[in-house]
C-alpha cells in the first residue's frame, strides 16, 4: 500500500483542530494514494436552551471526494430536562446515508421513587414502539434489590429480571414463559466465583489471584478453558491459554511506561494480533496465519483527543 505521509499528517491535523476522536483503518492490499485508508471522525458537542440540555454528534468518513454528502455515516442528538421530579431524556440516531428511519430512546428516571422507565422506538413507516421496560430499586438490609420487567413489542415476548447485590454476592435471575436463567457472582478474598445456569447451559468461572499469578478457569459441559497469567517483572506479563480442544494461545504484554504498552497475542496456525498503545494512540495489526505464513494484514489506528 502506498500513500503520502504528508496527506496523512494533514488528516490528523484537521482532526486535532476540531478536537474529535479520529479512527483510521488500513485495508489490506495495494492502493495508489490514500485509497487504502478508511479514516473516521467522531465529533460531539453540547449546549443548552433554558432547562433543556442538548448533546449531539456525528460520525463521518474522511477521504478525498467531490461528493461531500457521502461522508457522514451517523448523526445523533439527545435532549434532556427535569420535570415534576423526573429526569427525562430523548435520544435519536439516524443513518446519514439512509434517512428513511431514526432510532429513538426515551428515558425517564425518578430518584426519589427509585424508578426508571425506558421506551425504544423507530420512525420508519410511522412511529413504531419496539421495547418498553421499567426498573424499580429497593434497599434491603444493606443490599440492593432491583425488579426489571421488559416487553418486546416486535416479538411479543415478555420477561422480568430480578437483581440482588450485597457487595460480595450478586444474583441476577431472568425469567420468561419459555426460559429461565440465573447468574450468581461471589467474591471470597482473592477468588471470584461465577455460575450461570439455564435449561440449556451451565457454566462456571473461577478467577484466583495469588501474588504475581492469576488463574482463570471457565468450564461448561462442552467447553473448558484455563488461562495462567504470570507477571514476570514490573514490565512484562505472559498469559498462556489452553482449552479442551487442544487450542493454545499465548499473550505477551510489555509495559513501555507513560501509559504505553505493547501486547502480542499468538494463536498458532490461526492468527497473530499486535496492539500498540502509546498514550492517546492505539494501533492494532491483525494477521491471519497459515502455518508459518502470514496471509495479509488488517491495520487499525485510532487516536483519542481529550478536551
Amino acid at each position: 500500500m502506498k500513500f503520502s505521509a504528508l496527506a496523512l499528517a494533514s488528516i490528523i491535523g484537521v482532526a486535532a483542530a476540531g478536537r474529535p476522536q479520529l479512527s483510521i483503518s488500513v485495508r489490506d492490499g495495494n492502493f495508489d494514494g490514500l485509497d487504502g485508508l478508511d479514516p473516521t471522525i467522531n465529533w460531539s458537542g453540547s449546549s443548552s436552551s433554558g432547562d433543556v440540555n442538548l448533546d449531539y454528534g456525528i460520525e463521518s468518513a474522511v477521504r478525498p471526494t467531490s461528493d461531500i454528502a457521502s461522508l457522514p455515516r451517523n448523526v445523533w442528538g439527545k435532549a434532556s430536562t427535569k420535570a415534576g421530579g423526573w429526569g427525562v431524556s430523548l435520544r435519536g440516531e439516524m443513518d446519514a446515508q439512509d434517512r428513511s428511519s431514526a432510532d429513538l430512546e426515551l428515558d425517564a428516571d425518578n430518584e426519589d421513587a427509585d424508578l426508571s422507565l425506558r421506551l425504544t422506538a423507530s420512525t420508519g413507516g410511522g412511529f413504531n414502539v419496539r421495547r418498553v421496560e421499567a426498573t424499580k430499586g429497593l434497599d434491603l438490609d444493606g443490599a440492593r434489590v432491583t425488579i426489571n420487567p421488559r416487553y418486546n413489542m416486535e416479538s411479543e415476548e415478555a420477561d422480568v429480571v430480578l437483581g440482588y447485590d450485597n457487595g460480595n454476592t450478586n444474583v441476577r435471575l431472568t425469567a420468561s414463559a419459555d426460559n429461565q436463567e440465573v447468574n450468581i457472582k461471589h467474591k471470597i478474598d482473592n477468588t471470584n466465583l461465577e455460575l450461570t445456569a439455564s435449561a440449556d447451559n451451565q457454566e462456571v468461572k473461577i478467577d484466583h489471584q495469588m501474588d504475581n499469578t492469576n488463574i482463570r478457569l471457565t468450564a461448561s459441559a462442552d467447553n473448558q478453558e484455563v488461562t495462567i497469567s504470570q507477571q514476570v517483572d514490573a514490565n512484562n506479563r505472559v498469559s498462556p491459554t489452553i482449552n479442551n480442544r487442544g487450542d493454545i494461545s499465548v499473550e505477551w504484554e510489555r509495559s513501555l511506561g507513560d501509559d504505553s504498552a505493547l501486547t502480542a497475542t499468538l494463536k498458532p496456525n490461526d492468527s497473530l494480533n499486535v496492539e500498540w498503545r502509546d498514550n492517546a494512540w492505539t494501533a492494532n495489526v491483525d494477521m491471519p496465519l497459515d502455518g508459518y505464513n502470514i496471509n495479509g494484514a488488517n491495520v487499525h489506528v485510532k487516536r483519542d483527543i481529550s478536551f
